[in-house]
């Protein structure tokens, strides 16, 4: 098994039950292949670098994940087929990212409490 990351943008437009439900559809994707979600974090509404399908807004989701490397090209197929994705980008980690990672998400929590 491998470590994943993936971030994917989702149209503005849609309300926060709408967002939750896509990202819940990307987990459960990832749960039927087989695949351990290591964390999940929404970064909400933020802008674009540029616009997108002439938005200019987009909600961020990161999901880490291990799995198989077959799963990344089923998780991308859905994304290509789902509507409310307007970009996103899955990245395998190595020992070095994977470290990081957890380093982020403890800091993170911390300054949060």
């Amino acid at each position: 098994m491998h470590n994943y990351e993936t971030v994917f943008i989702l149209t503005p437009v849609l309300s926060d039950a709408q967002v939750e439900e896509a990202v819940k559809k990307f987990e459960d994707l990832l749960k039927e292949k087989g695949c351990e979600i290591v964390a999940k974090e929404n970064w909400g509404l933020k802008k674009l670098a540029y616009p997108i399908q002439l938005k200019k807004n987009g909600f961020y989701t990161l999901i880490e994940f291990k799995g198989e490397g077959t799963v990344v090209a089923d998780l991308e197929l859905a994304y290509k087929r789902d509507e409310r994705v307007i970009r996103y980008l899955t990245t395998k980690l190595d020992k070095h990212a994977v470290e990081y990672a957890v380093t982020r998400r403890t800091k993170n929590r911390t300054a949060k409490a």
